[in-house]
């Protein structure tokens, strides 16, 4: 049995697909991210960077003790690498996959990441048109980095489907709340089009589809509470350090 402490955002669905697919037995345990259960105790032994998705599999690969693993893309190579699929052993091939998950890690999420950050905040911290102008930009960029490569492959990696498919799928999906036109994209298009089709991805893109918050029921105190929390966090202090 794996663990899986989840929020339904792209980085956690990049996780149930993979587990969709390969039809391995797991139980979601929410964290809730708008209330703060990443910043726990509890969490933080699993995930010191209190942020989700992380697992816990209680059969890990080599057998022994639970085994922890946090941040997505280490969780997508440790379940390829414990099944044997979805991530080809040759050398190549295995690699072209790493490259296109690693630029999947450090440059589609955070930078679509930061585009929509910006864009829900409009102008309530001051003047945000050169911050939304740049993540914009730089979107259209790395969806122009997708459809250039699909334009030649039918996949992202090793011309077959993989984890590279499975990271990047859930934050393309979101194109037009990134304010981009799909139409500029015609490979990325038909790329998503051939990955919704697949039954494990519409069944891991509907994982907690029940979870959610809804902040216009919050009190002003509440929210304001929240968002301190959640925005602008800085340096945990280290134990016995004061």
């Amino acid at each position: 049995m794996i663990d899986l402490h989840y929020w339904p955002t792209p980085n956690g669905k990049k996780v149930t697909i993979l587990l969709e697919e390969l039809g391995l037995e797991y139980r979601v345990v929410p964290c809730h991210i708008g209330r703060g259960d990443q910043f726990t105790e509890e969490f933080l032994r699993i995930s010191p960077n209190n942020r989700m998705p992380a697992i816990v599999d209680h059969a890990p690969l080599g057998g022994g003790e639970p085994l922890s693993v946090f941040e997505s893309g280490a969780i997508l190579m440790y379940l390829a690498e414990k099944t044997d699929r979805f991530w080809p052993s040759e050398p190549h091939a295995r690699w072209d996959v790493v490259q296109w998950v690693v630029w999947q890690m450090a440059n589609q999420g955070p930078k679509l990441g930061e585009n929509g950050h910006f864009k829900r905040l409009g102008d309530r911290q001051g003047d945000q048109s050169y911050a939304i102008r740049r993540f914009d930009d730089e979107t259209n960029r790395i969806f122009g980095v997708m459809n250039c490569r699909l334009y030649d492959h039918p996949y992202l990696a090793a011309d077959e489907y993989t984890i590279a498919d499975m990271a990047a799928y859930p934050w393309a999906t979101g194109w037009e709340r990134q304010g981009q036109d799909i139409d500029e994209f015609p490979h990325v298009k038909r790329w998503l089009e051939e990955l919704a089709k697949r039954p494990a991805v519409e069944r891991a893109m509907q994982v907690g589809g029940d979870l959610g918050q809804d902040y216009s029921k919050l009190s002003k105190e509440e929210t304001e509470r929240l968002m301190k929390m959640l925005y602008n966090q800085r340096a945990r202090t280290a134990p016995g350090t004061g």
